[in-house]
């Protein structure tokens, strides 16, 4: 692990074992590292294991998926080595998550305040009446200018984009090192969308707090994140930095997802699409598992899966156009 990287993920590998001894890799040789106030941003689109790499991270895999394989150094320890209980003591203290569906995440029978000032007792081990004062704070920090009121909410009381602050509330609680951001946004408007990812940009600034943004939406990729990982078929197929990746993307797939973005520079007639879908991870291909989507595909593309390799400094491929 290098020196300065906060978490190291090395050959993870979460496997789903299904009915007639069928098996979906999700997650497939997933290698990626992020630094203390960083972000990463995780790319692709639905079903290419953005999600599941982020379970896979706090290790909440449910049956029948299970990590084959691989490291998950946070701080210097393999959380893959860890049991239940070890692991229960990292969620949410070092390590917390926000859920694309807060209506989901959020326990509908508590308050707002109950769930902060729970997290903050569980965590902190201070009184409740501290950690009361706390949640207070926090939920003005939040950007809830009736704090007070809002601690004897209910999620349900709340719109969506507040529900969303008041998850950011209570995953930054307890101060953690890392914030998976699973699909922050989706639910939301374009207003509360920039409001809601301005205010995890700021929490990340100002607690040092390095952040996974796991996104199919580019738009917020080129505003917030530092690198970018972009995933398909349950492996990164590119990496580099935001700025290279939206200038001089390489992988046909990364081209077909910036091509498929309106611009104001230029005007077309309409939009570029990748034909297809993703496969389902039981039926991923031998060889690349972009080849049949892929406008530039060889012979060799679909007889062998290409490395992921280094073209540049900080720029990795896989792809054999690049060999």
């Amino acid at each position: 692990m290098a020196q300065n990287e906060l978490l190291d993920v090395k050959g993870l590998k979460t496997y789903f074992y299904l009915e007639d001894k069928k098996v979906a890799k999700a997650v497939d040789g997933v290698d990626l590292s992020i630094k203390p106030g960083e972000t990463l941003a995780l790319v692709g689109e639905s079903g290419s294991g953005k999600s599941i790499t982020s379970l896979s991270i706090m290790k909440l895999v449910g049956k029948p998926g299970k990590i084959q394989e691989g490291e998950i150094v946070f701080d210097g320890r393999n959380l893959v080595q860890l049991n239940d209980k070890q692991m229960s003591k990292v969620r949410g203290r070092e390590i917390a998550m926000i859920f694309q569906e807060p209506m989901t995440a959020l326990n509908p029978v508590f308050t707002i305040g109950n769930q902060i000032v729970e997290t903050l007792v569980r965590h902190k081990k201070i009184t409740k009446e501290q950690a009361h004062r706390h949640a207070v704070e926090l939920l003005r920090v939040c950007g809830f200018p009736r704090a007070e009121d809002t601690m004897r909410e209910y999620p349900h009381q709340l719109s969506g984009g507040m529900r969303q602050r008041a998850m950011i509330a209570i995953a930054i609680s307890c101060d953690p090192k890392l914030l998976i951001a699973d699909e922050p946004t989706t639910a939301l408007d374009v207003t509360i969308q920039a409001q809601v990812l301005d205010l995890l940009d700021e929490m990340k600034k100002k607690f040092n707090m390095a952040v996974l943004l796991i996104t199919h939406d580019l738009g917020v990729v080129a505003e917030y994140a530092d690198r970018v990982m972009v995933m398909y078929g349950g492996q990164i197929v590119e990496e580099a930095d935001a700025e290279t990746i939206f200038e001089d993307p390489k992988h046909p797939y990364t081209s077909g997802l910036l091509e498929s973005l309106p611009s104001l520079d230029k005007e077309v007639d309409r939009l570029g699409a990748i034909k297809g879908t993703v496969p389902p991870a039981h039926l991923f291909p031998d060889g690349c598992r972009f080849a049949d989507r892929c406008p530039f595909a060889m012979d060799k593309c679909r007889m062998a899966n290409p490395e992921l390799r280094q073209t540049e400094p900080g720029r990795m491929v896989r792809c054999y156009l690049y060999e």
